[in-house]
C-alpha cells in the first residue's frame, strides 16, 4: 500500500470517527467549558455538597433533542430519496410505510420507531446508521473506502490501521514518549506506572485523578450523579488535556477507556499502549487487598471475580491493539518495570539515570 493510499484512509478515518462523536453514537458528546449543573432532582441531596479545594469546573454537553434528531432524520430521507430519484410514494410502498406517515417523518415531526427506521434504510438501500449522519452531503471518498475497508480481512485490517497510526500518528507513538498502560483494575497500573515514569525520568499520571480534579467529586460519585456518559465525556477531556500538556508521560488508564471508540483510537495513536494483564484471581486478589465496599460480602466477592472474568473476555479483543503486552502474573514489581522499559522503544529510555541505577537497587515489591 503506498503513502497516498494509506493518508488517504488516515483522513478518512478521522473523519468517520469525528461523524460518529457528532451523531452521539459512540456516547461522546463534545465538552463545554464552564460549571457542573447537579442533575435535575438531585438538589436537596446535593445541597451543602463541598467542594474540594483546587478543584476544576466541567459542564457535561447535552445529547441532542429529540427534535435535533427528528431533523437530522428528515434531511437525511429526503437526500436519501432525490440521490435515488424516488418519489415519496415510491419509498412509501417499498418500505410499507403510509404515505401520510412518510410526509410527516420528511417534515421532522413523525416519531418513527426502530422497526420502521430499518425498513426505511432497507428501502433506501442504505446502512441505518447513515439515516442519522449529521451531514447533509457525505463524504464520498469516506464512503468507498469505508466499503473497501469492509472487503478486507482481519489481518488486512490490522495492517492497515498499524500503517495509518505508525505512519501519521504523533511521533510519541513511534518512539514512546507517551505511554500508556491500559488493562482491567487489578493488573498493577497504579504501581508499575509511578516506577516505570521514575525509572524514565518522566511524570507519572493518572487519569482517574485528572477527572476527579476535572469534575470536583470522586469517580464513583460521578458515576452516581452523571453515569457511564458523564464520566466517557470527562475522561476524553482529560485524556486530551493531557496529551496537550505532557509531551513524555507514563499515562495509567482506567479500564473501560477501551470501549469508547472516539477515546480510545486517540489514546493508539497519541501514546505507546501497553496492555498489562493477569489472571482473573489475581486481579480479584489486588482488588481485595484495596478494601473495596463493593466486595465486602463473599457474594459480592464471588460476583465479582465473575464479572473480572467476563469484563476481561469482552475487551480482550479491544485490549489486543495495544502496541505491547505484559502479563504481570505472579511478578514483582521491579521484574515488570525492567521488562517494561526493556521493551520500549531505545530513545525512550535513553538517557535514563534511574533506569542505570535501578540495576543496582532491585525492589522486592509485588505488583
Amino acid at each position: 500500500m503506498c503513502e497516498e493510499e494509506i493518508k488517504l484512509l488516515y483522513n478518512a478515518h478521522n473523519h468517520l470517527m469525528s461523524l460518529i462523536v457528532s451523531a452521539g453514537l459512540s456516547g461522546q458528546v463534545p465538552l463545554k467549558s464552564g460549571g457542573m449543573r447537579k442533575p435535575p432532582g438531585r438538589r436537596e441531596t446535593e445541597r451543602g455538597r463541598s467542594r474540594r479545594p483546587g478543584a476544576g469546573t466541567a459542564k457535561l454537553a447535552a445529547p441532542a433533542t429529540e427534535h435535533e434528531l427528528h431533523a437530522v432524520l428528515a434531511q437525511r430521507v429526503r437526500y436519501a430519496r432525490a440521490q435515488r430519484f424516488m418519489t415519496r410514494k415510491q419509498l412509501a410502498q417499498q418500505s410499507g410505510i403510509s404515505l401520510a406517515y412518510l410526509g410527516r417523518i420528511e417534515k421532522g415531526t413523525g416519531n418513527i420507531s426502530v422497526g420502521l427506521l430499518r425498513r426505511l434504510a432497507l428501502a433506501l438501500s442504505m446502512p441505518i446508521v447513515d439515516l442519522l449522519a449529521p451531514e447533509e452531503h457525505p463524504n464520498a471518498d469516506l464512503t468507498l473506502i469505508i466499503e473497501f475497508l469492509k472487503r478486507r480481512g482481519q489481518d488486512e485490517l490490522a495492517r492497515i490501521r498499524r500503517q495509518l497510526f505508525d505512519g501519521f500518528g504523533p511521533t510519541g507513538t513511534r518512539d514512546a514518549r507517551r505511554i500508556a498502560l491500559i488493562g482491567i483494575r487489578g493488573v498493577g497500573k497504579s504501581t508499575v506506572g509511578p516506577l516505570l515514569a521514575k525509572r524514565l525520568g518522566i511524570p507519572f499520571v493518572e487519569l482517574n485523578r485528572e477527572i476527579e480534579k476535572e469534575a470536583g467529586l470522586a469517580v464513583s460519585e460521578i458515576f452516581m450523579l452523571y453515569g457511564q456518559r458523564g464520566y466517557r465525556q470527562l475522561e476524553r477531556r482529560c485524556l486530551e488535556r493531557v496529551i496537550v500538556s505532557y509531551p513524555r508521560v507514563v499515562l495509567a488508564t482506567g479500564g473501560g477507556l477501551v470501549t469508547e471508540a472516539a477515546t480510545y483510537e486517540l489514546l493508539l495513536s497519541s501514546f505507546f499502549s501497553i496492555w498489562l494483564k493477569a489472571r482473573p484471581r489475581i486481579m480479584f486478589e489486588r482488588v481485595l487487598e484495596q478494601h473495596d465496599a463493593r466486595i465486602a460480602s463473599p457474594k459480592l466477592r464471588s460476583e465479582a471475580l465473575e464479572n473480572i472474568a467476563h469484563s476481561l473476555e469482552a475487551r480482550r479483543h479491544l485490549y489486543e491493539l495495544a502496541h505491547l503486552s505484559f502479563d504481570t502474573s505472579g511478578k514483582e514489581l521491579d521484574e515488570v518495570a525492567s521488562a517494561l522499559l526493556a521493551a520500549l522503544p531505545s530513545s525512550s529510555s535513553t538517557g535514563s539515570v534511574e533506569s542505570r541505577r535501578s540495576k543496582h537497587r532491585a525492589r522486592r515489591t509485588r505488583v
